[in-house]
Order: C-alpha cells, then structure tokens, then sequence
C-alpha cells in the first residue's frame, strides 16, 4: 500500500486536541506522503499534505471504509465528551462510532489500527506505584468516559481475534493538554462561562488536597509522536503514556505557590454533583470518582518497544496550559477554538 514517496494515513477526530497534533507531527514527517483528516466539521487549517473530509461517525449512514481503502494505518482519535447529561449521546458517537471505525478497518483491508485508549479505561489501582499494561481495563462503570474506553477495549479483544492480521495498536495516555487546547478544555470541563483569565495562581489563597487526587498528565505533543512512531513499527499491543512528575496537590502548591489545605472527597464531590445537577459544571461527580481511582502508569514498554519518550515533565505542561487558560489559547479548527471566556 505504501507508495514510493512514503504512507497513507488516515486521522478520525483529526481537528481535536490529540487530533491537531498527530495530523502535524504527521504531516512533517518525510515518511509520510500524505494525511486524510476526518472530522465532523471541517478546519480552516491546511498542513502540508494534508486532505480532509467531512465524516460523522455517530451518524449510520456514514461509511469510513471508503476513506480508509488505500490507507497504510488508521489512527483512530474521534471522541465527545459531552453532554454529560445524556450518555446515550456519547455512546452513539464513542462506542458505536468507534466499532464503526473498526469494522470498515477490516473492510478496507488497512494493515494497521492505532486506537486511542486512555488511563480511563483502567480499573481502579494504585496511587503509590506504576502498574503496566497488564492492570484490567475495566474503567469505573459509573463515568460515561471510563465505561465507553472500557467497553471499546473488550470490543478490540473480539477484532483482533477475527482479524489477526490487522496491527492494533492502543495508546493508554495519562490527561493530555497543550496551550492549544485550554479554551476546549476550559469549556467541556470548566463550563463556557467559566473565564480564563481567573486561572492566575495569585488568586487562589489555597489549594485543596483531596485524598486520592493523584494524576499524570502529559504534553499532546509527546502523545502525538508515539502515535507517530506506533504507525512507523511493527508493534502491537498496549502502551502506556506519562510524564513525571505525577501530580498532587503538593506539586501543584509548589508550582503555583499556593498552600495545599485538606479537603474531604465528601465535600469536593458533594460540590461537584451540586453545580452538575445545576448544569453549571459540564464535568461529572462520576468523572470525579473516576479520578481519585485512576492507578498511575509505568511507561518502560513504549520506551523500549516505541523508542518513546515525554521531552516535557508534567509540571512544564501545565505551566503551559495555565498560560493558554489565561490567554485564551487555541487553534484554528471548531473545537479548538480559541476565547477567554463564552
């Protein structure tokens, strides 16, 4: 499938945080010849040998094989997060859609699958060591997230035994974030209304220690060049995507100066469900649960399989989002756009 000049990749969801950065990293690499972005809505955003087209993948009617005949992978990123409110939205578009995108992989004849998992889809674990890739993938039931990156897990189990001589590939990333993708970001877990300019550590008098709030984040940039270089190997499997330090409410103290106080998980989620309840706060209590159960990620396979590693440290990626937060970061497609508040 590949021509003489390099391949044919094929990006779902290429207009979205992850999406943007995978369809660039993409586009600048000499062993590529060209990218086909697909997305709901088409950008105002051309990368050098780049095509797009307008797919909905929660729509029955749509048929991805017929983007996907020719291609040498499929990087498969199309995700919504909301409404929260109505899971059987998200379903459609996540789940279903997602086992759209497999079923036309195998149609259209296309070699290799990387699949856009999350630390979302593990079960819950530990908070004081990293587990590898071997930890369940039973998500919490409870969030919508967890439970569809879970179910498109078990679903990945059933195509890779009809399928075996399809390369799959998962990516297990920690939280993503990039300057570019704050005003998205701010708007699917803050609220639309919710102003940027507010995000400034000199306004924050302390910083709540929530028992079990213990994340990893990552730089989208660092996450796109393992999808870069999954599509360039003969991996398969599962591989997990973290930079250090992980994060608490220490580090976030000492990055911002505040001064962590504790607070009860009772409280912060009572908080939570009170302003989801209100539609004030898109993001869920169950979201919340999720978090405080997440187990942190050992990532020596894709360092020694992919050649992988995070050239920022986690703290260096949220500085830089905070920055995008207070300006308005953004990009030129229609979820990245960029607006301090509204």
């Amino acid at each position: 499938m590949s021509s003489a000049t390099g391949k044919r990749i094929v990006v779902t969801g290429a207009t979205g945080n992850v999406g943007t950065s995978v369809v660039r990293l993409l586009s600048e690499d000499p062993e590529v010849a060209s990218v086909l972005g697909l997305a709901r809505r088409l950008p105002d955003w051309s990368p050098p040998k780049t095509d797009w087209s307008a797919v909905d993948l929660a729509s029955e009617q749509s048929d991805p094989a017929e983007h996907f005949r020719g291609a040498d992978a499929v990087v498969h990123l199309a995700w919504a997060f909301q409404p929260t409110h109505d899971p059987a939205a998200t379903w459609r578009t996540n789940v279903l859609g997602g086992m759209r995108v497999f079923e036309a992989v195998a149609a259209a004849g296309v070699p290799t699958l990387v699949h856009a998992s999350s630390v979302g889809a593990y079960s819950p674990g530990p908070k004081d060591r990293a587990v590898d890739e071997s930890w369940p993938t039973h998500g919490w039931p409870d969030a919508a997230y967890c439970r569809e990156k879970a179910y498109l897990e078990r679903a990945l189990d059933t195509f890779e035994r009809d399928h075996p001589d399809t390369r799959v590939v998962r990516m297990r990333p920690a939280f993503l974030f990039k300057w570019e993708s704050a005003s998205e970001q701010r708007r699917i877990f803050g609220g639309r209304f919710l102003p940027g300019p507010l995000a400034r550590p000199e306004l924050l008098p302390f910083l709540p220690d929530i028992p079990g709030l213990r994340v990893q984040a990552l730089h989208t940039d660092d996450a796109a060049n393992a999808y870069r270089l999954a599509v360039h190997s003969d991996a398969r499997g599962a591989f997990n995507l973290a930079a250090e330090p992980p994060v608490d409410a220490q580090v976030l103290g000492e990055m911002l100066g505040a001064r962590p106080v504790r607070l009860p998980r009772t409280a912060a989620r009572s908080a939570i469900a009170a302003a989801w309840g209100l539609h004030l706060l898109p993001a869920s209590p169950h979201l919340f649960d999720a978090v405080l159960r997440l187990p942190l990620m050992d990532c020596t396979r894709a360092r020694a399989e992919l050649g992988w590693r995070a050239e920022r440290t986690a703290t260096e990626v949220l500085e830089e989002f905070l920055q995008g937060l207070q300006q308005g970061g953004g990009a030129r497609t229609e979820p990245l756009r960029g607006r301090k508040v509204g």
